[in-house]
């Protein structure tokens, strides 16, 4: 398969997948082969270089795939993810009766994520971007219980407040461009000249953070991930997500400096680093406390392109990509871990807690393992000075909240002594931690010569080491005098405060529904309407007197 037939395929074949879902007697076929779907995407990112764009049809209506760096890098470890979790899920919902829908949803959301990594024109992103939202908010629609409903409803008017943003800002870039060029690249490459490249600047940086899952608006996560069961859980934390970063990666110039952007989007994912670990602390569903986790982190990988866009450093998008692809991995493998630990009883628990804890603790920087390759690769972008130190006290509070996970994981377990999951569950479980561990080695080794060796000295293994033992230090203080004396922090935090005002939003369009209703019932009221307008049109046309 040649690099652009590649790139074709990763899009094509979850939507020919989805189109075969038309014909009744293939649905069941197509949701036990929902692991093949992202199979291209993995050949195309393992055996293709980077690749100018490839282009679909003609135009004007065309399609451009690209493979850059960052994209291949992320490509690899999602389609990886999504294969893992869809082999979960043809056991972990083989005999669900929604397990049909859930098919469509998974076909959609594999073929807009996949599709946004490879994405080189912003009409073709767009699309990707319309298709993982519809495939997304069906998954965490999946359980149709009054949870899973309200975060679907949730989710799905933020993602499109999101996309809204996007494309406002797309179409004021599309206009700059000459004629049929919508080249992400290009876009890019011309923003800082633009007499609105600030706004534009916000419409992106607010859309993309949305999608990322960046304070406040992050509300999202908790309350999805929670939800949704879950395979589609591990997806959505760990490589949903991950389109938000990518794209404000692809659309914030790296090689101009500016220092006023990357210091807004610096502390913006600083503070969202420190404020999901903090708040995660006071959760009690394992799952909850995990989505709280992926807040923090999408906030240090935020920050990460921040330093870059201030310092006008495009290796930090890079580093970020890695970064992000570590968590991607891990994320994912916790995820499917809850639901294997809700199976499990206590006779067979620690031979799940404990790779369970060592993944966890990778993300606090755990030497030696892919987390610590991914500090240390962040390391030069976020440099030695205030972002640096608050990473590392966001490295502590991600080991104490990932102490945390593992307890309240522990503690979901069942009381059957001899309960234990089915290998369809443990078997894909398994190869994905496997996974998080070789992975980030494999890219790092893939990298230029001469950092390895760095990544491995003393100083730097003991750099990693200080703030995981702070970090661990201080649950254990926290365990000692402050017992059961932290708050309950709902799930989803702020949304809670926003909830108020959204009921009375939703009264007040029921009353002019209801106020409508009625003025239609009136035969003059129709009458009475073109009068006003004529009186008013009259009265502003008259001018002053």
């Amino acid at each position: 398969m040649t690099g652009g037939l590649a790139l074709v395929a990763t899009i094509a074949v979850p939507l020919l997948m989805l189109a075969a879902c038309s014909v009744h007697p293939l649905r069941s076929i197509v949701f036990r082969a929902l692991p093949l779907a992202p199979l291209p995407g993995l050949w195309c990112a393992l055996t293709g270089l980077d690749q100018g764009p490839f282009v679909i049809a003609r135009a004007p209506v065309q399609m451009l795939l690209e493979l850059d760096r960052s994209g291949r890098i992320l490509l690899v470890v999602s389609s990886l993810l999504w294969s893992l979790a869809a082999l979960y899920a043809t056991t972990y919902l083989r005999d669900t009766a929604s397990r049909e829908r859930f098919t469509v949803c998974w076909l959609l959301g594999v073929a807009g994520c996949l599709g946004a990594f490879i994405a080189a024109d912003m009409a073709t992103l767009y699309l990707c971007l319309a298709l993982l939202t519809l495939g997304a908010c069906g998954l965490v629609f999946h359980e149709e219980t009054p949870v899973a409903k309200r975060s679907a409803s949730i989710y799905l008017g933020l993602a499109l407040g999101a996309e809204t943003l996007v494309l406002v800002a797309m179409v004021m870039l599309a206009v700059e461009l000459p004629r049929g060029n919508l080249l992400i690249r290009d876009a890019s490459a011309l923003l800082p000249s633009l007499p609105h490249h600030d706004l534009i600047l916000a419409l992106l940086v607010t859309g993309f953070g949305l999608k990322a899952g960046l304070f406040p608006l992050h509300v999202w996560m908790p309350l999805a991930h929670a939800a949704a069961p879950a395979p589609a859980s591990a997806v959505l934390s760990g490589a949903v997500v991950k389109v938000g970063i990518l794209g404000l990666g692809r659309f914030v110039p790296f090689d101009v400096s500016q220092p006023e952007w990357g210091v807004a989007i610096t502390a913006v994912g600083l503070f969202t680093a420190l404020y999901g670990a903090l708040v995660g602390m006071t959760q009690a569903h394992p799952k909850a406390v995990l989505a709280y986790s992926s807040v923090s982190q999408m906030g240090l990988i935020a920050a990460v392109v921040g330093m870059g866009v201030s310092a006008a450093d495009p290796t930090a998008a890079i580093a970020a990509a890695y970064y992000a692809s570590h968590h991607v991995l891990v994320k994912g493998a916790l995820f499917l871990a809850v639901g294997l630990v809700a199976m499990c009883g206590p006779r067979r628990l620690w031979w799940i807690v404990v790779p369970t804890l060592i993944l966890a603790l990778g993300l606090g920087g755990l030497p030696l393992t892919g987390g610590a390759l991914a500090k240390y690769a962040v390391k030069g972008p976020l440099g030695e000075g205030l972002a640096g130190t608050l990473a590392n006290v966001s490295a502590a509070t991600t080991t104490m909240l990932v102490l945390h996970f593992v307890h309240r994981l522990r503690r979901s377990a069942p009381d059957e002594r001899d309960a234990a999951p089915p290998a369809g569950l443990v078997v894909p479980w398994a190869l994905l931690a496997v996974a998080a561990v070789i992975v980030p080695w494999w890219l790092y080794l893939a990298a230029p010569p001469g950092t390895l060796d760095n990544a491995l000295a003393p100083k730097a293994l003991l750099a990693a080491s200080v703030p995981m033992i702070a970090g661990a230090l201080a649950v254990l203080a926290l365990e000692r005098w402050a017992r059961g004396r932290l708050p309950r922090i709902p799930q989803g935090d702020i949304a809670v405060m926003i909830e108020p005002a959204t009921r009375a939003l939703s009264h007040g369009g029921a009353m002019l529904a209801a106020l409508d209703r009625a003025l239609r019932r009136w035969p003059a009221a129709g009458l009475a309407l073109v009068a006003l307008v004529v009186f008013f049109g009259w009265a502003m046309s008259a001018g002053p007197v």
